[in-house]
């Protein structure tokens, strides 16, 4: 149909809208005599003068209107306007719903989680670049890494093995796995983080305090078939939240802490942890499927030097323990820093650490280093790792021995599944 019968059409379906309340005319007069009389009918002087516009005009004029900002004869000329017109009328319904939203009375103190769920909901419309905090880019860089490598490999490799190995109590511990295993012990093991956030933790909702390698182990018997590709979904969708999770935070959630149930880290420490796991593990993908994977980033890779350095002054003294490495020797003076080893790692990522010996509250320092090793820095983190003993680590020594075979040792102690 056409012609008059679409007009007629139009008008049936226009929906009815409500007048605004009284315009107000910015250069009214405000005498008493101006205003409308309500104590009898108004007369037809009354009734505004309504000017001729064309529809363009009209439209323009609807976000006036429904603010009521528009003169008299203008106000009447674009109701007319919407008892004819369906498509202005629609659009007036929207407008005029929006700005009943800014009269609304309401509460001013704002839900302090109203900031992340709009940021969530704009980001679930379209996708945008997250101001990522530099403590979490390691994680955020070597997830995104190690899910394009997923990407490119086939199904039949998904289930191709992996050989685990890590280093404890001074042997080398081996585990077989897949390469869907390992997604899965990284999903598990990324949950700790996630609980600590208040995120969903892939293991449910009331799980024992576990360690990383109890919670793998409850987290592979507890599938009802093999690990396969389908854990790369929950593993990727659970990095990328906890990423958008600490990008929205305030500042003090770097210092949130996330307990292993053995050691508890900082968050921040937590996630350049799991950052560097994610690397060894991809690097354990990448060589089972003949992949070419490189390490990280330099300035990535220093982190995860220095936070290993951070840790192993903790880590020698629980080997001192539990008899594993020689005797602390006594502090000459209170305060005193005891000796020192330097620590010098060569490469990307390197630089120079001096670990105390003595004493896991003490400050290293060059005035008393009694030996120093120099080494690689990818193969100083395939020793952290495990993936190689300390009598394979092929260190330049020089100094007290005794020493450098106990930081070798506790450097590799520092390995788990």
């Amino acid at each position: 149909m056409s012609g008059a019968d679409d007009d007629a059409d139009d008008v049936a379906r226009a929906p009815w809208i409500p007048g605004p309340r009284q315009a107000a005319d910015d250069h009214a007069d405000l005498s008493a005599a101006a205003w409308p009389r309500t104590d009898g009918p108004r007369d037809d002087a009354d009734e505004p003068d309504v000017p001729e516009l064309s529809h363009a005009v009209l439209k323009s004029l609807l976000g006036a209107w429904a603010l009521s900002a528009c003169s008299g004869g203008e106000t009447k000329a674009v109701e007319d306007h919407l008892t004819a017109c369906a498509p202005c009328a629609d659009e007036a319904l929207r407008l005029r719903d929006a700005v009943a939203l800014l009269h609304e009375d309401r509460d001013l103190d704002l839900d302090p989680l109203l900031r992340s769920r709009v940021l969530e909901n704009c980001l679930g419309r379209r996708p945008a670049r997250i101001p990522v905090p530099g403590w979490a880019t390691p994680y955020d860089a070597e997830t995104a890494r190690l899910d394009a490598l997923l990407r490119d490999i086939g199904e039949s490799e998904w289930h191709a093995p992996v050989r685990l190995k890590w280093y404890e109590e001074d042997r080398v511990v081996r585990r077989k796995a897949t390469v869907a295993g390992v997604i899965g012990h990284l999903l598990a093991v990324d949950g700790l983080v996630s609980a600590a956030l208040g995120l969903d933790d892939p293991l449910g909702a009331g799980t024992p305090e576990l360690s990383p390698a109890e919670r793998t182990e409850a987290f592979w018997s507890g599938l009802d078939r093999p690990p396969n590709r389908a854990l790369r979904g929950p593993w990727r969708e659970q990095s990328h939240t906890l990423i958008r999770t600490v990008s929205f935070a305030g500042r003090g959630v770097a210092d949130l802490t996330v307990t292993y149930k053995d050691f508890a880290l900082p968050l921040r420490d937590s996630l350049l942890e799991r950052a560097f796991e994610c690397w060894v593990h991809a690097d354990d993908i990448a060589t089972a499927v003949a992949y070419p994977y490189a390490p990280p980033s330099g300035a990535h890779l220093h982190g995860m030097i220095d936070l290993a350095a951070r840790l192993l002054p903790a880590a020698l003294a629980g080997r001192r323990r539990a008899g594993l490495a020689s005797p602390a020797r006594e502090l000459v003076a209170a305060g005193s820093p005891g000796r020192s080893l330097h620590l010098e790692v060569e490469g990307a990522g390197g630089g120079h650490w001096y670990i105390a010996l003595d004493s896991p509250a003490a400050v290293g320092s060059p005035e008393h280093s009694v030996a120093q090793v120099a080494m690689d820095g990818v193969e100083f983190c395939q020793l952290v790792a495990g993936h190689i003993s300390p009598e394979e680590a092929a260190a330049g020594q020089d100094g007290d021995r005794e020493a450098i075979r106990d930081v070798l040792s506790a450097a590799a102690s520092l390995s788990r599944l």
